[in-house]
């Protein structure tokens, strides 16, 4: 009889650690959901506000014509790419280096630079890069958190049981980041 007792005791513990393992793989895979939820609503801010740079650029750089082609095909692309974070990395990569050329040829029209709509979009932009930026570090903390406990014993165990995968990081290239400099002290 103290042999059954001890059977089911250590059935009833592993059952137990499962269940805390589990539950500690749902809590970080669901901590990388909201991660990836707030990297998109910055992410679709950020396109939300190009048309209107586009626009007020367009104003005075009508010659940019191939420019600002360049900066709506992008920033579609970088729509549809999804939440795949390795496709969306790369596409809104490419977004950011014809809209860094569109910050820059703001440089070349004094009028523009002075243009209080255009330093509101270019100080929203800004903005909108800093959160997304934010979100990029939660987010691939969370991924981090979420490789470890898939990837270490004995969660390895309950993760391969239950399909938990690792997840991916969202990077974008810095080099490549829209984020403008704003020069407040300047001619305007």
């Amino acid at each position: 009889m103290t042999g059954l007792y001890l059977g089911l005791g250590a059935v009833s513990a592993i059952l137990v650690t499962a269940a805390i393992l589990f539950n500690l793989l749902v809590g970080k895979r669901n901590m990388v959901k909201n991660g990836w939820a707030d990297i998109d609503v910055q992410l679709k801010r950020r396109a939300d506000l190009i048309p209107q740079l586009v626009t007020v650029v367009q104003g005075y750089a009508s010659h940019e014509r191939q420019l600002f082609e360049d900066v709506i095909m992008k920033r579609n692309a970088a729509l549809q790419a999804g939440d795949d974070p390795d496709a969306r990395g790369r596409t809104e990569s490419a977004l950011a280096t014809p809209v860094s050329r569109l910050m820059a040829v703001a440089e070349d029209y004094p009028d523009l630079k002075a243009n209080e709509n255009f330093l509101d979009l270019q100080n929203e932009l800004s903005e909108t890069e800093n959160k997304i930026e934010m979100a990029r570090r939660f987010y691939n903390g969370a991924v981090r958190e979420l490789n470890t406990a898939v990837e270490s014993f004995p969660n390895n165990l309950v993760a391969g049981l239950f399909g938990f995968r690792q997840g991916h990081f969202f990077e974008i290239e810095m080099s490549d980041r829209a984020a403008p400099s704003l020069d407040l002290g300047g001619e305007a």
